[in-house]
């Protein structure tokens, strides 16, 4: 498998040979390249945060990560077991310099990350990236001497911080909530947020919480990524205990689905617009998500008086356009919710904590609540190419093609029709162009894509 250097991180397998694998060598490489670009921008700060989520692989990584850094000279304050966006907000609470989150988000258990966080607790940019592989390609280092090596600190304190600014958060409704007497199944799938979504829970006063996939132990118990083909065991728990709703997120927690009491899926898709339309009632102000996302959200927002905004796919650039445009609320279609009153990145623990406000407030069922909103379909796709073959020519003949009907060219190509559309979007790491269309029917949407297909292999 091919070692992927991208905003989200410098991703690979774990073993076999180095360059092609995410291997101790790399895993050295690159952190020492991190901290050279984090020593030039800091250069009184030597502070960096560490946390890892419940991958097998994580111990090894941390550690490797964590003496590299203190052989360069840094102070590395180790979280131990964390989330995301709890690493996020640690570098912002300790003032650090920058911060390595190792994740593979939603990838197998043989995969691991290095996700890299600047001094504002945000990824770091794209020229950064490059950056970054370019002195690990040319090891162009400098160790520090051994009178001025780094140091390790272990502090698991972070969570809690989290915890408590959530709890703080001027729209999480505690006593409602507690009200509520909500029933929750958790699916923690076998990684961190086993841990911590149960620890939130009992915060916000939610007394009867079931874990399922608990143990972490990184042999997730289905495919991580939380769709509702991998959520059977989560479904048929919600179904068989009457629970009030099931959690599921990925391993990091970021990402945050629902389950409805009846089994039935909220949809990724609308965990953001939930939030959003809570959001809105009691605070003003604008709302992004990124091409791909449902276009439900611009409904929701237009229907409180506000204005929605479009960005590139990927959390830097949702985070880029909702500071740009003083967004409120935004975020990712994947079950990503950015909430700028604590932090800008997606964080699946506020959330768990503002949508059971939201429900609590409505004060019917999920199903009910989700059938308040405007209901879209999506379907995804994606089409091979040979390594050889042209995108841009292919977007422009698209382009040619359908130069009649709206389009959005920031990111690959969408094209609009109406209240339905559909993006292409050629891939970083693979010769693949992912085709997302959404109408108001399944059948709909799966029919432009597979239109978009045939007009592709045509010009193939």
């Amino acid at each position: 498998m091919s070692l992927m250097n991208t905003i989200s991180g410098i991703r690979g397998t774990i073993g076999g040979a180095p360059k092609d694998n995410l291997t101790p060598i790399d895993i050295v490489k690159f952190t020492a390249a991190f901290g050279t670009i984090i020593k030039e921008e800091n250069p009184d700060n030597n502070k960096i945060m560490i946390g890892r989520d419940g991958r097998i692989s994580g111990a090894m990584v941390s550690q490797l990560a964590a003496n590299t850094l203190v052989a360069m000279g840094f102070e590395v304050v180790d979280l131990g077991f964390s989330t995301t966006p709890t690493v996020e907000m640690a570098v912002k609470l300790a003032k650090a310099a920058g911060g390595i989150i190792l994740t593979a988000s939603h990838n197998a258990k043989e995969w691991n990350a290095l996700k890299l966080l600047g001094n504002t607790g945000e990824f770091i940019s794209a020229d950064a990236c490059k950056r970054i592989e370019e002195i690990a390609k040319e090891e162009a280092v400098e160790f520090s001497n051994v009178m001025h090596l780094g140091k390790i600190k272990t502090d698991e304190t972070f969570i809690q911080q989290h915890i408590d600014a959530i709890l703080n958060h001027p729209l999480v409704d505690i006593e409602a909530i507690q009200k509520a007497g909500f029933k929750v199944v958790v699916d923690g799938v076998n990684s961190t947020g086993s841990i911590f979504v149960p620890q939130l829970l009992a915060s916000l006063g939610v007394e009867t919480v079931h874990v399922i996939n608990e143990e972490v132990n990184g042999l997730f118990a289905h495919n991580p990524e939380p769709l509702e083909e991998n959520l059977s065991e989560l479904i048929a728990t919600v179904q068989k205990k009457q629970f009030d709703l099931g959690i599921a997120v990925d391993p990091d927690v970021d990402r945050l689905v629902l389950v409805n009491e009846d089994g039935t899926m909220f949809g990724e898709e609308y965990t953001l617009v939930a939030v959003a339309d809570y959001y809105l009632t009691h605070k003003k102000g604008n709302t992004v998500s990124n091409l791909s996302s449902t276009r439900a959200l611009r409904d929701i927002t237009e229907k409180h008086g506000q204005q929605y905004f479009y960005s590139a796919v990927g959390e830097v650039h949702v985070v880029e356009k909702m500071k740009e445009q003083g967004a409120v609320i935004g975020g990712e279609g994947n079950g990503g919710v950015i909430d700028p009153e604590l932090h800008y990145g997606r964080d699946a623990l506020v959330g768990i904590a503002l949508f059971l406000s939201h429900l609590a407030h409505f004060g019917k069922t999920m199903s009910q609540l989700r059938g308040t909103y405007p209901s879209y379909f999506m379907s995804k796709n994606k089409i091979n190419l040979s390594k050889d073959m042209d995108n841009a020519a292919i977007f422009s003949a698209i382009q040619e093609q359908y130069k009649n009907y709206p389009m959005i060219t920031i990111d690959g190509l969408k094209i609009e029709f109406e209240k339905d559309w559909v993006h292409l979007r050629a891939s970083n790491t693979e010769p693949i162009i992912r085709i997302y269309a959404e109408s108001d029917a399944q059948n709909k949407a799966d029919n432009i894509a597979e239109k978009l297909i045939q007009d592709i292999k045509a010009l193939i």
